[in-house]
Protein backbone atom coordinates (compact mmCIF):
# COMPACT_ATOMS: atom_id res chain seq x y z
CA UNK A 1 0.00 0.00 0.00
CA UNK A 2 0.95 3.53 -0.41
CA UNK A 3 0.58 6.20 1.81
CA UNK A 4 0.50 9.98 0.75
CA UNK A 5 1.42 12.80 2.72
CA UNK A 6 0.50 16.34 1.31
CA UNK A 7 1.98 19.04 2.43
CA UNK A 8 1.51 23.05 1.57
CA UNK A 9 3.79 25.32 1.67
CA UNK A 10 4.09 29.02 2.33
CA UNK A 11 6.77 30.99 3.03
CA UNK A 12 8.21 28.02 5.90
CA UNK A 13 12.39 28.07 5.09
CA UNK A 14 12.80 28.15 8.29
CA UNK A 15 11.16 24.48 9.31
CA UNK A 16 10.19 23.08 5.57
CA UNK A 17 13.83 20.95 5.29
CA UNK A 18 13.20 19.92 9.29
CA UNK A 19 9.82 18.73 8.44
CA UNK A 20 11.11 17.19 5.25
CA UNK A 21 13.94 15.61 6.53
CA UNK A 22 11.86 13.79 9.65
CA UNK A 23 9.02 12.91 7.24
CA UNK A 24 11.78 10.70 4.81
CA UNK A 25 13.63 9.28 7.82
CA UNK A 26 10.60 7.86 9.62
CA UNK A 27 9.47 4.68 9.51
CA UNK A 28 6.28 3.57 7.76
CA UNK A 29 5.64 -0.05 8.31
CA UNK A 30 3.61 -1.76 5.94
CA UNK A 31 3.24 1.43 3.19
CA UNK A 32 5.38 3.03 0.74
CA UNK A 33 6.02 6.62 1.37
CA UNK A 34 4.86 9.34 -1.14
CA UNK A 35 5.62 12.75 0.00
CA UNK A 36 3.64 15.37 -2.39
CA UNK A 37 4.70 19.17 -1.90
CA UNK A 38 2.67 21.98 -3.02
CA UNK A 39 4.23 25.22 -2.78
CA UNK A 40 1.63 28.05 -2.17
CA UNK A 41 3.37 30.92 -4.28
CA UNK A 42 6.37 31.45 -1.86
CA UNK A 43 8.04 34.41 -1.42
CA UNK A 44 10.99 33.47 0.24
CA UNK A 45 13.26 30.22 -0.22
CA UNK A 46 11.20 27.73 0.43
CA UNK A 47 10.68 26.53 -3.01
CA UNK A 48 14.11 25.95 -3.70
CA UNK A 49 14.80 24.32 -0.75
CA UNK A 50 12.08 21.96 -1.59
CA UNK A 51 13.18 21.50 -5.10
CA UNK A 52 16.82 20.52 -3.84
CA UNK A 53 15.13 18.10 -1.42
CA UNK A 54 13.85 16.32 -3.88
CA UNK A 55 16.52 15.91 -6.43
CA UNK A 56 18.14 13.57 -3.81
CA UNK A 57 15.00 11.39 -3.34
CA UNK A 58 12.25 10.26 -5.60
CA UNK A 59 9.73 9.51 -2.64
CA UNK A 60 9.06 13.83 -3.00
CA UNK A 61 6.76 15.22 -5.55
CA UNK A 62 6.65 18.73 -6.18
CA UNK A 63 4.36 20.86 -7.46
CA UNK A 64 4.03 25.14 -7.18
CA UNK A 65 1.21 27.79 -8.03
CA UNK A 66 2.80 30.67 -9.48
CA UNK A 67 1.30 33.34 -6.16
CA UNK A 68 -0.21 32.04 -3.14
CA UNK A 69 -3.92 30.97 -3.39
CA UNK A 70 -4.56 29.63 0.17
CA UNK A 71 -4.33 26.37 2.20
CA UNK A 72 -7.01 25.05 1.14
CA UNK A 73 -6.29 25.39 -3.14
CA UNK A 74 -2.85 24.03 -2.17
CA UNK A 75 -4.67 20.89 -0.17
CA UNK A 76 -6.97 20.25 -3.16
CA UNK A 77 -4.13 20.41 -5.78
CA UNK A 78 -2.29 18.02 -3.70
CA UNK A 79 -5.20 15.34 -3.08
CA UNK A 80 -5.69 15.38 -6.98
CA UNK A 81 -1.77 14.56 -7.23
CA UNK A 82 -1.51 11.66 -4.63
CA UNK A 83 -1.77 8.13 -5.94
CA UNK A 84 -1.85 6.57 -2.38
CA UNK A 85 -4.48 4.22 -0.88
CA UNK A 86 -3.98 6.19 2.11
CA UNK A 87 -3.40 10.04 2.21
CA UNK A 88 -2.48 12.25 5.24
CA UNK A 89 -1.71 16.16 5.80
CA UNK A 90 1.06 17.68 6.91
CA UNK A 91 2.17 21.25 8.07
CA UNK A 92 5.29 22.50 6.91
CA UNK A 93 6.06 23.51 11.07
CA UNK A 94 6.84 21.98 13.34
CA UNK A 95 3.65 21.86 15.43
CA UNK A 96 3.01 18.26 14.75
CA UNK A 97 5.45 15.29 15.12
CA UNK A 98 5.66 13.11 12.19
CA UNK A 99 6.37 9.86 14.08
CA UNK A 100 2.89 9.89 14.93
CA UNK A 101 1.77 9.33 11.37
CA UNK A 102 2.26 5.76 11.68
CA UNK A 103 -0.40 5.39 14.51
CA UNK A 104 -2.85 7.51 12.98
CA UNK A 105 -3.05 5.36 10.27
CA UNK A 106 -2.87 2.17 10.99
CA UNK A 107 -6.58 1.79 11.96
CA UNK A 108 -7.49 2.56 7.99
CA UNK A 109 -4.65 -0.25 7.21
CA UNK A 110 -6.25 -2.78 9.76
CA UNK A 111 -9.60 -1.98 7.85
CA UNK A 112 -11.40 -0.48 10.91
CA UNK A 113 -11.78 2.87 10.09
CA UNK A 114 -12.12 5.07 6.62
CA UNK A 115 -11.21 8.36 8.18
CA UNK A 116 -8.71 9.21 11.18
CA UNK A 117 -8.37 12.64 12.71
CA UNK A 118 -5.40 13.33 15.35
CA UNK A 119 -6.97 14.91 17.98
CA UNK A 120 -4.80 17.94 20.10
CA UNK A 121 -7.47 17.90 23.04
CA UNK A 122 -7.85 13.40 23.59
CA UNK A 123 -4.57 14.18 25.71
CA UNK A 124 -2.23 11.40 25.86
CA UNK A 125 0.62 13.65 27.32
CA UNK A 126 0.27 16.69 28.97
CA UNK A 127 0.58 19.67 26.47
CA UNK A 128 0.02 23.63 26.63
CA UNK A 129 -2.38 25.32 24.21
CA UNK A 130 -2.64 29.28 24.20
CA UNK A 131 -5.44 29.71 25.42
CA UNK A 132 -7.20 32.11 23.04
CA UNK A 133 -6.45 29.13 20.14
CA UNK A 134 -7.85 26.07 22.53
CA UNK A 135 -11.05 27.89 22.81
CA UNK A 136 -11.26 28.87 19.49
CA UNK A 137 -11.03 25.57 18.21
CA UNK A 138 -13.45 23.85 21.22
CA UNK A 139 -15.92 26.35 20.36
CA UNK A 140 -16.14 25.62 16.59
CA UNK A 141 -15.82 21.74 16.84
CA UNK A 142 -18.60 21.97 19.25
CA UNK A 143 -20.46 23.94 16.67
CA UNK A 144 -19.11 21.43 13.80
CA UNK A 145 -20.60 18.50 15.39
CA UNK A 146 -24.25 20.09 16.26
CA UNK A 147 -24.26 20.50 12.84
CA UNK A 148 -22.53 17.52 10.88
CA UNK A 149 -23.95 14.80 13.49
CA UNK A 150 -20.47 13.29 14.24
CA UNK A 151 -18.56 14.03 17.36
CA UNK A 152 -15.11 14.69 17.41
CA UNK A 153 -12.85 16.88 20.04
CA UNK A 154 -10.63 18.67 17.24
CA UNK A 155 -12.11 19.39 14.13
CA UNK A 156 -9.15 21.89 13.28
CA UNK A 157 -6.56 19.79 13.64
CA UNK A 158 -4.35 19.29 10.54
CA UNK A 159 -3.50 15.33 11.07
CA UNK A 160 -6.80 14.05 9.05
CA UNK A 161 -5.88 10.89 7.36
CA UNK A 162 -8.00 9.50 4.40
CA UNK A 163 -8.94 6.65 2.21
CA UNK A 164 -7.39 7.91 -0.82
CA UNK A 165 -10.70 7.01 -3.26
CA UNK A 166 -12.56 9.33 -0.74
CA UNK A 167 -10.41 12.69 -0.54
CA UNK A 168 -9.51 12.52 -3.47
CA UNK A 169 -13.02 12.61 -4.72
CA UNK A 170 -14.20 15.35 -2.40
CA UNK A 171 -15.09 18.90 -4.13
CA UNK A 172 -13.02 21.46 -2.50
CA UNK A 173 -14.24 24.90 -2.62
CA UNK A 174 -12.58 26.64 0.14
CA UNK A 175 -9.25 28.36 -1.01
CA UNK A 176 -7.77 29.19 2.59
CA UNK A 177 -8.03 28.05 6.31
CA UNK A 178 -11.56 26.70 5.39
CA UNK A 179 -10.69 23.17 4.37
CA UNK A 180 -11.38 21.61 8.37
CA UNK A 181 -14.59 22.93 8.69
CA UNK A 182 -15.64 22.02 4.73
CA UNK A 183 -14.10 18.47 4.75
CA UNK A 184 -15.76 17.73 7.74
CA UNK A 185 -19.02 18.66 7.03
CA UNK A 186 -18.69 16.49 3.73
CA UNK A 187 -17.61 13.55 5.39
CA UNK A 188 -20.78 13.56 7.49
CA UNK A 189 -22.23 13.00 4.30
CA UNK A 190 -21.13 9.75 3.97
CA UNK A 191 -21.86 6.34 5.44
CA UNK A 192 -17.90 6.00 6.74
CA UNK A 193 -15.68 5.23 9.66
CA UNK A 194 -14.31 7.44 11.55
CA UNK A 195 -11.75 7.20 14.53
CA UNK A 196 -9.86 10.01 16.51
CA UNK A 197 -6.58 9.37 18.38
CA UNK A 198 -4.64 11.83 20.56
CA UNK A 199 -1.34 13.38 19.46
CA UNK A 200 0.45 15.39 20.81
CA UNK A 201 1.05 19.54 19.61
CA UNK A 202 3.73 21.87 19.85
CA UNK A 203 2.05 25.51 19.03
CA UNK A 204 3.88 28.34 17.78
CA UNK A 205 2.88 32.22 17.52
CA UNK A 206 3.25 34.76 14.90
CA UNK A 207 5.92 35.81 15.61
CA UNK A 208 7.41 32.26 14.75
CA UNK A 209 5.54 31.86 11.45
CA UNK A 210 1.15 30.95 12.39
CA UNK A 211 -0.81 32.54 10.40
CA UNK A 212 -4.43 31.89 11.14
CA UNK A 213 -6.26 34.72 12.74
CA UNK A 214 -9.33 35.38 14.51
CA UNK A 215 -10.96 36.11 10.84
CA UNK A 216 -10.25 32.84 9.95
CA UNK A 217 -12.22 31.83 13.15
CA UNK A 218 -15.07 33.71 12.33
CA UNK A 219 -14.96 32.59 8.45
CA UNK A 220 -15.12 29.37 9.87
CA UNK A 221 -18.61 29.70 11.56
CA UNK A 222 -19.95 30.44 7.97
CA UNK A 223 -18.29 27.22 6.48
CA UNK A 224 -19.87 25.26 9.17
CA UNK A 225 -23.24 26.43 8.14
CA UNK A 226 -22.57 26.54 4.29
CA UNK A 227 -21.04 23.15 4.15
CA UNK A 228 -23.69 21.67 6.63
CA UNK A 229 -27.07 23.41 5.43
CA UNK A 230 -26.50 24.43 2.29
CA UNK A 231 -24.40 21.75 0.45
CA UNK A 232 -25.72 18.59 -0.99
CA UNK A 233 -23.76 15.12 -1.60
CA UNK A 234 -23.74 15.80 -4.88
CA UNK A 235 -21.71 19.56 -4.46
CA UNK A 236 -19.44 17.84 -1.71
CA UNK A 237 -18.32 14.50 -4.08
CA UNK A 238 -17.67 13.86 -7.52
CA UNK A 239 -19.69 11.13 -9.56
CA UNK A 240 -16.05 8.75 -8.75
CA UNK A 241 -16.44 8.51 -5.24
CA UNK A 242 -17.13 4.21 -4.99
CA UNK A 243 -21.12 3.73 -3.88
CA UNK A 244 -20.20 2.12 -0.88
CA UNK A 245 -19.24 5.56 0.84
CA UNK A 246 -22.95 6.47 0.13
CA UNK A 247 -25.94 7.01 2.59
CA UNK A 248 -28.74 5.03 1.58
CA UNK A 249 -30.90 7.62 1.17
CA UNK A 250 -28.34 9.32 -1.40
CA UNK A 251 -28.52 6.37 -3.50
CA UNK A 252 -30.60 7.59 -6.28
CA UNK A 253 -29.98 10.83 -5.96
CA UNK A 254 -26.43 11.04 -6.24
CA UNK A 255 -24.89 11.73 -9.75
CA UNK A 256 -26.48 9.82 -12.82
CA UNK A 257 -23.09 9.18 -13.92
CA UNK A 258 -21.99 7.23 -10.32
CA UNK A 259 -20.61 3.63 -10.07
Amino acid sequence: MVLSIVMPVLNEEKTAEDVIVKLLSTDFPQVELELVIVNDGSTDRSLEIIRELAQTDKRIKVFSHDSPQGKGAALATGFSKTTGDIVIVQDADLEYDCAEISRLVKPILLDRADIVYGSRFKKSVLQVHRTYHAWANRILTALSNIASGIQVSDMETCYKAFRGDIIRNAVLQCRHFGFEPEITAKIAKLHVRIFELPITYYPRNYIEGKKITWRDGVAAMWHIFRFNYLTGINDSFTPDLPKKYLKRRDYDGFHSTSH
